[in-house]
């Protein structure tokens, strides 16, 4: 068998691997990884040096620290409370409240992080206001798929494209935030129609409103002002990074070390929260699409598709939102984007052109496209676990049906949103 035949082979087997859920992604992902290199497609050396993302890999690390650290000081849990307070346990005013937190958390945590985060407090509240989580759990999820996409470092699809692509947080920002916006309303809406009668709670009355201590929550008042300025300063970065040539990981990295340092946390503790699993995920993704654009397969993909569309750059640009909505829906959108990523660069150079749409076309379809299925992102997983550990069970087909439409709904507004912006 070629090389070209022997990369495919591996590819598929891993991607079935993943999609299948039996065996950990990361050990599929790193086995598949392996077998490039001992199949002779790369070196080691040539794996770690064009294909491996360090800047994917620091600017995720620097994130999980920082958050951690900000977590640890009760901020989360403190804004749950608010929420109730703010909302007196009605559930539609809730729901929203709840929704609203999750989305911009999201974008400005990450969508992994507000899923864990917002999942048990949800979960808790629901206790107190004596009502059924699932609405409030479905609406979490979905809002942590479409806040996330409003900046660079809110979904792992994201931060895959800024750092292959060199776009800027600005970008992102600029491109991505008037959509998500749009989009997040819409998607209130769709659920508050859905859920109208299930959403009926037991209001709170005045006594126990005003027990409600928010500042009960925040275990440490002088961590929390010092993270959240570290982490305000962060995003500052973020958004100016590019006028002094810094790379978004170390934006990241020197948020995580000064807030460790100005928050007296120990190292050793801190770099406990980075998730080495995730990490090693996406450095065998890396590797293993690494493999196919070795042996040309990525390039006549691209090839093809180009031939298929016949060089038009309004339909390849749809082609390339829906594709990876409805497919992001089935498999997990990280290496449905991992394998995109140099597909869309091939497109580019065949084509000589250096349309940013198609990677907003990509972004917009694998973030939102997680939310069509229970298996589309990483925040659905999360938050159905947390459901089921407490006797809530959503079903595939249960939360397919809900969420299934919304996301081909946001899909259409999207494409109508390209339209008129970019063409």
């Amino acid at each position: 068998m070629t090389d070209f035949g022997i990369s495919v082979s591996i590819f598929l087997a891993t991607y079935l691997a993943i999609v299948s859920e039996k065996i950990s992604r990361t050990l599929c992902a790193l086995v598949g990884g392996g077998l490039m290199i001992y199949a002779g497609i790369l070196t080691q050396d040539l794996a770690l040096k064009e294909f491996v993302d360090f800047n994917t890999l620091g600017l995720l690390a620097g994130m999980m620290v920082l958050i951690a650290i900000v977590r640890d000081t009760g901020f989360f849990e403190a804004m749950a409370l608010w929420a109730v307070k703010k909302s007196k346990g009605q559930g539609k005013q809730l729901l929203i409240l709840l929704a609203l937190i999750t989305g911009i958390g999201a974008a400005l945590i990450d969508s992994v992080t507000a899923a864990l985060l917002m999942a048990p407090m949800t979960l808790s509240i629901c206790r107190m206001i004596r009502c059924t989580p699932i609405p409030f759990l479905i609406t979490e999820v979905l809002l942590a798929n479409v806040g996330g996409t409003a900046l660079m470092i809110g979904n792992p699809p994201n931060v895959m494209i800024g750092s292959a692509s060199k776009l800027d947080f600005n970008s992102f920002l600029m491109n991505l935030a008037p959509i998500v916006v749009i989009v997040i309303v819409i998607t209130i809406l769709a659920v508050l129609m859905i859920y109208r009668n299930s959403l009926n709670t037991t209001p709170l009355n005045e006594k126990e409103i005003a027990r409600i201590n928010i500042a009960s929550a925040i275990r440490d008042k002088k961590a929390l002002k010092r993270s959240l300025t570290v982490l305000f300063f962060t995003i500052i970065g973020f958004v100016i990074h590019g006028y002094f040539h810094l790379q978004s990981a170390t934006v990241a990295m020197t948020g995580a070390i000064i807030a460790i340092m100005v928050c007296n946390i120990n190292p050793e503790e801190a770099f406990k929260s980075i998730e080495l699993d995730t990490l090693m995920f996406f450095t065998g993704l890396f590797i293993l699409v690494g493999g196919l654009e070795k042996t040309g397969v990525i390039k006549m993909i691209a090839e093809e598709g180009i031939k298929l569309v016949d060089g038009d750059l309004k339909i390849l640009t749809f082609l390339i939102l829906i594709l990876s909505g409805v497919a992001s829906a089935f498999v997990d959108n990280i290496p449905f984007t991992a394998t995109m990523i140099p597909l869309i660069m091939d497109m580019q150079k065949m084509l000589g052109i250096n349309a940013d749409y198609l990677w907003w076309s990509l972004a917009l379809g694998a973030c939102f496209g997680g939310n069509g299925t229970l298996i589309g992102a990483s925040p659905n997983v999360i938050i159905m676990s947390e459901a089921n550990k407490e006797g809530y069970k959503i079903s595939f087909m249960q939360f397919f049906i809900v969420c299934f439409p919304i996301m081909l709904l946001s899909l259409a507004v999207s494409s109508v949103y390209i339209y008129l912006r970019y063409f």
